[in-house]
């Protein structure tokens, strides 16, 4: 039975090119934004959602860690991880200069991306921000004013737009975390051999106090666990409330994570498994 799958749209988007890479033969619906289609996983409409969660050049999308937290939480059954490239495009009857250009568009993490281009080569243009560097091509196709999009050549072939500079992002090792929902954490068929596998922790602490962070980590360290990142997010509670997303190399398993989580609630902490999941790194 063919699954419905949901994406950060429209077409052209590095979700969607994440989709395609790893998903075949099944339905793929777009949504113009991120908590959209997390909404469409947990009201039941699309059987997977694809979000992006973090960038090698620009960190965390803060938008998708905080809804799944905060809003809706559904556990994550896979990571796709895939290389980003971004150039400047435009209607193809544009024959003029990059000084000739007005205005650039594109999502908050592609321009971020971008900096030291746009810096060097565009620095009296005013910025847009889309929801999606698809959007941005789609608004670029259909406006007659001299203005470009940030986005990948998918995005520039689907538009009928121009790539007059590639590659503009700002470092060469660009890649994207993408993060593999479904409603009740149903595995899911990816067309490619895993990389590894990954456990995504929640952390919250009793209290701020002098070594709590410290203890929390030992009870990793000691028992030889790598952690490929940990990061602090707000509560939303009040100044100084956080909680830690841990994200540890390894599957969950019945014996050494059992044990962190006893540990972590004898010191008075919290801890959540946000999925335990395989990694697949993808080439496009």
């Amino acid at each position: 039975m063919t699954k419905r799958i949901g994406y950060l749209g429209p077409r052209g988007t590095f979700t969607k090119m994440a989709v395609d890479a790893a998903f075949n033969g099944e339905e793929k619906i777009g949504y113009d934004s991120i908590p959209a289609c997390i909404d469409a996983v947990r009201d039941g409409d699309i059987a997977i959602g694809v979000v992006p969660v973090e960038n090698a050049i620009e960190g965390t999308v803060q938008l998708t860690v905080d809804y799944l937290i905060h809003q809706v939480r559904l556990p994550v059954v896979a990571e796709i991880v895939v290389p980003i490239q971004q150039h400047l495009m435009m209607r193809t009857s544009f024959s003029g200069d990059l000084q000739d250009i007005t205005k650039v568009f594109s999502h908050s993490h592609a321009i971020a991306q971008c900096r030291q281009f746009l810096h060097q080569h565009l620095p009296n243009v005013q910025i847009h921000y889309t929801s999606s560097t698809g959007r941005a091509a789609e608004l670029v196709s259909v406006s007659n004013e001299t203005i470009a999009a940030i986005g990948n050549r998918i995005a520039a072939k689907i538009y009928g737009l121009e790539i007059i500079r590639e590659n503009i992002h700002d470092f060469a090792n660009n890649h994207t975390r993408f993060a593999v929902l479904t409603k009740d954490g149903s595995p899911v068929n990816i067309h490619q051999e895993p990389s590894g596998e990954k456990t995504s922790l929640l952390v919250t602490l009793p209290q701020d106090y002098a070594g709590a962070l410290h203890q929390v980590l030992s009870a990793f360290a000691w028992r030889k666990m790598n952690l490929s990142k940990i990061e602090s997010r707000p509560m939303k509670t009040g100044l100084g409330n956080y909680f830690f997303i841990i994200d540890v190399d390894q599957p969950y398993d019945d014996i050494l994570f059992p044990g962190v989580k006893a540990e972590l609630e004898r010191l008075g902490c919290k801890l959540t498994i946000l999925g335990s999941y395989p990694v697949y790194h993808i080439t496009i």
